[in-house]
């Protein structure tokens, strides 16, 4: 109910805005609403939305497995960590802009280039998320696991892994957020579809409704995803956490 009248107050607050600053720069809602129709009967909303959710799981998967992978390596061996400690800081400072127009110049306008380039600005993030978590393992956890020699793929799934699971889910989380922004600048800027070309398209045609339709449709998939994808996952990684409390 909070979230049903929050949407309500955003709709008021949008309408009122609409009407004090005239429908030419802030269309009112049945005018987006209208455009988005159009654009979901053409079947053009649902392809573009599409393309852009295939390329946000596809960078989404490969900067999480190796940003995990890389991160956990850096939080246990020390020298990984120092070797790769200046190139983590160089990622993260380097703008997203600079790594997207960077590999679409060596790569060409492909969409291996487009991944790729998602991918590298998501995967610092990840990799700092993980190191953490690995270092904050509980060394006594380690010792059990070596008294009772256990193997050591079982260390790591019943020993490693649930210590590890707040902070994959963090890293999930933070890490999907700012894919969805990237993805959209990939696109504007070397992509023939999805939502960030449209969006680019309305922008160069000034068509205001257009570009609202899509920005608010993608917005709507995001929040979906968060709701009935990210936060159970998050909750279910973090469930022994809170019985242990």
């Amino acid at each position: 109910m909070l979230r049903l009248l929050s949407f309500a107050l955003f709709i008021a607050t949008w309408w009122i805005a609409s009407l004090l600053v005239g429908d030419a720069k802030l269309p009112p809602p049945p005018v987006v609403l209208a455009a988005m129709t159009a654009e979901a009967r053409s079947g053009a909303l649902f392809l573009n939305l599409g393309a852009t959710l295939a390329r946000v799981a596809l960078a989404f998967t490969l900067a999480m497995t190796l940003g995990s992978a890389i991160g956990y390596l850096m939080g246990r061996v020390r020298l990984a960590d120092r070797l790769g400690d200046p190139w983590l800081i160089l990622l993260l400072n380097l703008p997203a802009l600079v790594v997207i127009v960077l590999a679409y110049i060596w790569a060409g306008l492909t969409e291996v280039a487009a991944i790729f380039a998602i991918a590298i600005n998501k995967l610092p993030t990840a990799v700092v998320t993980l190191r953490e978590g690995a270092r904050a393992l509980d060394p006594a956890l380690d010792e059990m696991a070596t008294a009772f020699a256990f193997p050591r793929g079982r260390t790591f799934r019943h020993v490693i892994l649930p210590q590890l699971a707040p902070y994959i889910a963090a890293a999930a989380r933070s890490g999907l957020s700012l894919v969805w922004k990237i993805v959209l600048v990939a696109e504007l800027l070397g992509r023939p579809n999805g939502v960030g070309f449209e969006i680019g398209v309305a922008f160069q045609l000034f068509d205001i409704p257009l570009l609202l339709a899509y920005s608010l449709s993608f917005a709507a998939v995001v929040l979906v995803i968060e709701t009935l994808l990210v936060q159970p996952f998050e909750t279910r990684l973090s469930r022994w956490r809170l019985r242990a409390a």
